[in-house]
């Protein structure tokens, strides 16, 4: 790529495509092209053909997808097949119709299977049975990692997919309902604070309610009060998880330096599993990651560990060796992206 080369953005304002956004910019990229989902769904496919025949991108982020965390995965099962293959098989088809010079889908870590060895290396993809909860999104992500790989082989293409480990950043989602861990906590602990001071106006204004009656009836349904914060399961499981500006700076870097070809061994007859493992190559307990949160939110009341919920994987380490091969290695260390993903909740939130 180069400073004034045509780049599409799927997905610009999600926490993975903000932060390529943001990464671009940064380093003068200056012909960026972005669309919100009122004005392109990439799930229709006239809609996606026609954008293609219009801007003829030269270079595409493919960043966008339906997202959520366990509950949301486990509930709408069906959405999250269908609509992440439709945008996908949309945006990766009409990229190789209009001859887009290199392409980069983006996916998830948990493609691979609920029990496979950990840290978890790339060929550990389809090797063993996937996490039933979020089955669905694995499987769409998997038929993108396979859709990219074909089309090079069969087309000569240069589609490249990397698989993320868990992000979090500005821009993050923090529902109660439908967010991932990380925000999750933090949205629950800062609340929960926020209540042990009586700062009543705060919470209604964060949660948007009239009352604080009102407000105290909706947190207590996700454990949260003055005094303590109920967490999901034992604490136990390790997650991994990656500041999202880190993970965009990995994606650029591939994008301007790396291209299909330099994700496989050149000498195996069969080529497969050339995914890009993004992250830290380092993991934390669900409970310590709480008490992190916990003191940098400065809550004093109790974190309360509901046993009778789903912990899911117990483990989901990546193995990063690859990308560190290729010339990449994390920057922003966990507590200090917390911080700054507070700072960044209480700007924007408060």
């Amino acid at each position: 790529m180069d400073k004034s080369s045509k780049i599409y953005i799927a997905g610009h304002r999600g926490l993975v495509g903000s932060a390529i956004l943001k990464n671009l910019q940064n380093r003068g990229y200056k012909n960026i092209i972005t669309r919100t989902h009122s004005e392109l769904d990439l799930a229709n496919q006239t809609q996606v053909s026609n954008f293609f025949e219009t801007e003829k991108p030269e270079y595409v982020f493919l960043a966008a997808a339906k997202v959520g965390g366990i509950v949301a995965n486990n509930v709408y099962r069906a959405d999250f097949i269908y609509e992440n293959m439709m945008i996908q098989n949309n945006v990766i088809h009409q990229s190789y119709i209009h001859k887009v010079k290199k392409l980069m889908f983006l996916g998830s870590t948990c493609i691979y299977p609920k029990n496979a060895p950990q840290p978890m290396k790339e060929e550990y993809l389809l090797t063993d049975t996937l996490e039933y909860t979020n089955e669905p999104y694995a499987i769409a992500k998997i038929a993108g990692i396979k859709m990219c790989e074909s089309y090079n082989i069969q087309y000569g293409t240069n589609f490249v997919s990397v698989m993320p480990t868990n992000l979090y950043g500005p821009n993050d989602n923090f529902d109660l309902e439908k967010s991932h861990v990380l925000p999750a906590l933090i949205r629950k602990i800062h609340l929960a604070k926020l209540l042990s001071e009586s700062n009543f106006e705060a919470v209604i204004k964060d949660l948007n309610v009239n009352t604080i009656e009102e407000a105290k009836t909706y947190l207590a349904s996700f454990g949260v009060s003055e005094t303590s914060v109920e967490i999901w399961g034992t604490g136990n499981p390790k997650r991994e998880f990656l500041w999202s500006e880190d993970m965009a700076n990995a994606c650029v870097f591939i994008m301007e330096n790396r291209d299909f070809k330099d994700t496989y061994n050149l000498t195996e007859k069969e080529i497969r599993n050339t995914h890009i493992n993004i992250g830290t190559g380092q993991d934390i307990s669900i409970k310590e990651l709480a008490n992190i949160i916990k003191e940098i939110v400065g809550f004093k009341g109790n974190l309360v560990f509901n046993t009778t919920k789903p912990d899911g994987t117990m483990r989901k380490l990546t193995d990063v060796s690859k990308l560190n091969t290729l010339g990449w290695k994390h920057s922003v260390e966990l507590d200090q992206g917390i911080k700054k993903v507070y700072q960044w909740y209480n700007l924007n939130f408060s």
